[in-house]
This record gives structure tokens, sequence and C-alpha cells, in this order.
């Protein structure tokens, strides 16, 4: 009788363990679904183009466009650390001052220039979830292909301190870059991957959210420098790199990964 309990029991627990996964399964869906619904109604108005000296990138040689992806009125969480890196970046080349305020593409930015290529910094200024609109909007104004475009973002399965390239592939997760790749219809942008480390007891939604402690700030200030120098390094290789067709991608297409001679991992494109 004791065993026939038991096995009851087990039964019931799991029934209700399968009934909390099919829920959470709908949850995840419907979130995601709604996200591609807000993407569309925010995407569905006219672009403008670049006017003025804005329009002259589209006329004089190279650009890119990088993006330091994060929650806009967040500054200094590790969610954040692609903008952290987006204003060392800025800092660097001497144009920290120029950044404004850009309501046709939802986001902060600065026009500047690397060796030979026009760089168009951007900030979004909208959720993370939702930080492709921003992205899809400044790659229509500036014509810039999603090739050309670097995002910078936060990376938990690597702990602070390490840096890595990825050229296209899956969001794995990120769901800044999930929103890039839903706008821009490809997953062929190059990223540049900042660990941060996954949490030791507490939520991942905390962690991230959270603000770096004064240990993980000393860590911080070496990552922004050799953030800034693969940036570069990627900027001006693509000098020579640029001129030349790329192959072409349909959505959710890769791109094969460059070989490139830099101090960290460099990740094949791959589906994961």
């Amino acid at each position: 009788m004791s065993r026939l309990k038991k096995v009851t029991v087990f039964g019931t627990l799991c029934r209700y363990f399968s009934l909390f996964c099919k829920k959470l399964l709908n949850f995840v869906t419907m979130r995601r679904l709604l996200t591609r619904v807000i993407h569309r109604v925010l995407l569905c108005g006219p672009l403008k183009p670049a006017m003025g000296i804005e329009a002259e990138i589209h006329t004089q040689g190279q650009r890119r466009l990088v993006v330091g992806l994060g929650n806009t009125g967040m500054e200094g969480t590790r969610h954040n650390v692609g903008m952290s890196v987006l204003g060392a970046l800025a800092a660097r080349l001497g144009v920290a001052d120029r950044w404004r305020d850009d309501k046709h593409v939802s986001g902060e930015v600065i026009l500047s220039q690397v060796a030979q290529t026009h760089v168009v910094l951007l900030r979004p200024r909208l959720l993370m979830n939702i930080n492709g609109v921003s992205v899809a909007k400044a790659a229509a104004k500036y014509g810039i292909k999603p090739e050309h475009i670097l995002l910078v973002h936060d990376e938990l399965d690597k702990p602070l301190g390490k840096i890595a390239i990825k050229h296209g592939g899956s969001a794995r997760g990120h769901n800044g870059v999930r929103s890039c790749v839903d706008c821009l219809h490809t997953d062929v942008m190059p990223r540049l991957r900042v660990g941060i480390g996954r949490p030791e007891g507490k939520t991942v939604e905390r962690h991230v959210l959270g603000q770096f402690s004064t240990e993980e700030k000393k860590v911080l200030n070496s990552v922004l420098v050799q953030s800034v120098d693969i940036l570069l390094s990627q900027l001006s290789l693509q000098d020579s790199q640029q001129d030349s067709p790329s192959p072409s991608s349909p959505a959710g297409g890769r791109q094969a990964a460059q070989k490139t001679p830099l101090p960290l991992t460099a990740e094949p494109n791959s589906k994961t």
C-alpha cells in the first residue's frame, strides 16, 4: 500500500512538472511573439534617409555601424557593458562629446572615421529586447549592410575579462541580438561578446541588471581598453575587405568567418 502511494505521488509530481513546463514554454513563445509584433509596429513607418552632411556617408568610402546593445537608462549595469565599450571607443576617437539624440533611429549617434572607414556609433534608446528596431532604422538611414554592422554585447557564458569575436550565427539566447536578427532579417552581423560571467547564488536577471562590484570594475577597465583595441582593429581591417563583394545571405543565413590575427578567441560562424 505504501509503495502504491509513492507511485501515485510520483505520478502527480510528474503531471504538475509537465504542466509547469508547458506553461513556461507558452510564456516564452508568447513573449517572443509579442516582441516580434512590437518590432513590426515600430518599423512600419517610413524610414528617414540621411540628409545634409550625414548624407556624405552614403557616397564617400567604406562605412560601418557599431552598436552598443543595452537598456536605456541603465548605464553601468552588466547588461549594458556593450554601451560602456562604445563610450570607451568614442573617448579613444576623441568624439565622446558628440553624442546626439536622433529620434529617427530611436537612439544616440556619433559620426566618426577610422582610417578610410566612415563609422556610425549607435546607442539604442530602447529596451534591450527591441534594440533591433534602432539598429534597423540606423542601417536604413545610413545605407549600411547587415554584414557591416558590428554588435557589442554582454555574454553570460564567458567570465569577466574574456572577450570574443563571433562572425554571425545564432543569438545564443541574447535578447538584444535576437531582436537585431529579427529586425534585419539575417544573422550575418559580427559581434564582439564581452564576458560578464554567470551568477552564483542569485538569478540571471538580478545579475545582468546589477552594477559591477568594486573588484569587477578593476577588471572592467582593462576589458574596455582591450575591447576598443579589437574594435579599432576590426574597423581598420575592413578597409581592405569592404570593396570586395561579400556573399549574399538569405534571412537567417550565415556569413563565412574571416580569419583575423587578433589576440582573442575568434569563433567560427555557426548555428548553435
